[in-house]
């Protein structure tokens, strides 16, 4: 496992903290995917994409991050990702909105610099599975 890159996609419509995500994962040994919409990340997944580990932000036009985890859930669409919320919205129903959806974590935007991000994904993941020992976060 040591040295193999895990697969994330990131799903937010902000193509400025996509982009800059995208670029702190890939510093950080991962294979990083992104999409600006739910619906493309949905797309991406039935051609084929199985990532070990989705960050979804909730507000997104055409479907929001919720919506889109009640759609993989519902078609049961790459049901061995770690699914992660990275949101700003940081209400106590919103947290338990993505807890009753299934996911691992939730990231409140605000609250985290790129490399604590990388570091509760990374966390997150150590619970979930076998992350290689020498796997942290980076500047």
């Amino acid at each position: 496992m040591e040295g193999q890159k895990k697969k994330i996609l990131i799903i937010d419509d902000d193509s400025f903290l996509l982009d800059m995500y995208a670029l702190k994962f890939s510093q950080n040994n991962f294979e990083v995917y992104t999409e600006g919409s739910g619906v493309q990340a949905i797309e991406k997944i039935k051609g084929g994409l199985s990532p070990d580990v989705m960050l979804i932000d909730i507000i997104m036009p055409e479907m929001d991050g919720f919506e889109m985890l009640e759609k993989i859930n519902t078609e049961k669409l790459s049901p061995n990702s770690v699914k992660i919320i990275l949101s700003n919205k940081s209400q106590q129903a919103d947290i338990d909105r993505g807890n009753s959806l299934g996911v691992a974590g939730y990231i409140i935007k605000a609250n985290s610099t790129p490399v604590e991000v990388i570091s509760q994904v990374i966390n997150i993941l150590s619970k979930k599975s076998s992350v290689p020992a020498g796997l942290k976060a980076t500047n």
